[in-house]
């Protein structure tokens, strides 16, 4: 195996152990919630943890795998903004939160979109449900797919929407597990930090969308994602806010009101933004290193960091001898596609190995042509005989 030492930042504290990062639960963040999560995105690691596994009913937060599954349809091309979804008697039948949808009435998704991130719709999240998988049901056995491809265990749909349902759960861990996967898809805060917008602009039916979050306008850096209230559920919300590159991502499950629901989310808001500070060291992407390959029609190969590569410090802590290193894989080995695991970055203190983050082929490779190999192997050869001679 091929390394490099790369010179990064040097700091003293690099990926704490949970237990030591955690806030102490005697300092209650979230008094007025039953449930509480606090995680920064990047580096996942867990800020604040109040009974995060307790199975409670999520309400429209719900939404949350809703829109994660619309934005992989929009990603994959399977589904498009602009294109236009007649509303069925079913989606139009949704009680609750709504932009009142009529039969056969036709919307597009990019504002059937809109209205569940700033609105909460539930008609517009079950008409893009059907759009997506034809029925409601089929769409709701993907969301629960989903969530199981996510490790999601102490989760389960019955709906779309968060419509109160039997045997209809989440916990504030596995929503904050849902927000990081949504947020991977970053035209959805162009959405969900909008904090008034119209639908049907201009016609007699126009529509005043008013975000159910209002910690978009009162909160710097909020920009989503979803809230929820039944009777049953209480008030919930995921929230997420970025300051500089430091992106955290805050749930409540459980609280008496919206004031106690955005006192907890601001605590912990500010507790992470107060104590913490992120350093990205190599952004997915950046270029790391480069070769050329015998077999590859491209000039030369691409090994890029498949995420974000980040350290999450205490503030006031001293910058010192931390450094990574590039293990490269057989570089000969072959056939490569976009995307294979071609080594990866370890992060050391000292001697001490403590992460190891994977490097992708960054662009598509194709197989060289016959052409293009006679013309490597006689430079090759051509090389050699040269440095016969000089020898």
């Amino acid at each position: 195996m091929f390394r490099k030492s790369i010179s990064i930042l040097l700091i003293t504290l690099l990926l704490l152990p949970q237990s030591n990062i955690l806030a102490n639960e005697s300092s209650d963040l979230a008094e007025s919630s039953k449930s509480a999560f606090l995680i920064e995105v990047d580096t996942g690691t867990v800020l604040y943890n109040k009974d995060s596994d307790k199975r409670l009913p999520p309400a429209s937060m719900t939404k949350l795998m809703t829109m994660l599954l619309v934005m992989e349809e929009l990603d994959s091309g399977s589904l498009t903004l602009d294109e236009t979804v007649q509303i069925s008697e079913h989606a139009a039948s949704m009680g609750g939160t709504q932009i009142y949808l009529e039969p056969f009435e036709e919307m597009s998704v990019k504002d059937l979109l809109k209205a569940v991130a700033i609105g909460s719709a539930n008609d517009a999240s079950v008409a893009l449900a059907e759009r997506i998988a034809v029925t409601e049901e089929a769409f709701v056995e993907r969301m629960n797919e989903r969530a199981e491809e996510l490790g999601l265990s102490d989760t389960n749909f019955v709906n779309a929407t968060g419509l109160p349902a039997d045997n209809q759960y989440s916990t504030a861990h596995d929503m904050a597990k849902i927000g990081q996967a949504l947020l991977e898809h970053e035209k959805i805060t162009d959405y969900t930090k909008v904090y008034e917008d119209y639908l049907r602009e201009g016609t007699d039916d126009e529509f005043w969308l008013v975000n159910t979050n209002k910690l978009v306008k009162f909160y710097q850096g909020v920009d989503g994602l979803k809230t929820g209230y039944t009777s049953e559920a209480k008030y919930n919300l995921t929230a997420t806010a970025k300051r500089g590159e430091m992106r955290l991502i805050a749930v409540v499950m459980g609280a008496e009101t919206t004031k106690d629901r955005n006192a907890d989310i601001t605590n912990m808001f500010d507790y992470g933004f107060g104590q913490y500070e992120l350093h990205q060291l190599h952004k997915a992407g950046e270029v790391l290193f480069s070769w050329d390959h015998m077999k590859a029609d491209n000039d030369y190969l691409v090994a890029v960091p498949k995420t974000n590569i980040s350290l999450l410090l205490e503030k006031g802590d001293k910058l010192d001898d931390y450094h990574t290193e590039l293990a490269m894989e057989d570089l000969e080995q072959w056939p490569l596609s976009q995307g294979d695991t071609i080594g990866k970055i370890e992060v050391y203190k000292g001697e001490e190995l403590l992460h190891e983050y994977p490097l992708i082929i960054r662009d598509e490779v194709e197989d060289a042509s016959v052409w293009t190999l006679w013309k490597r192997m006689m430079n090759k050869l051509h090389h050699r005989e040269m440095m016969s001679n000089s020898n």
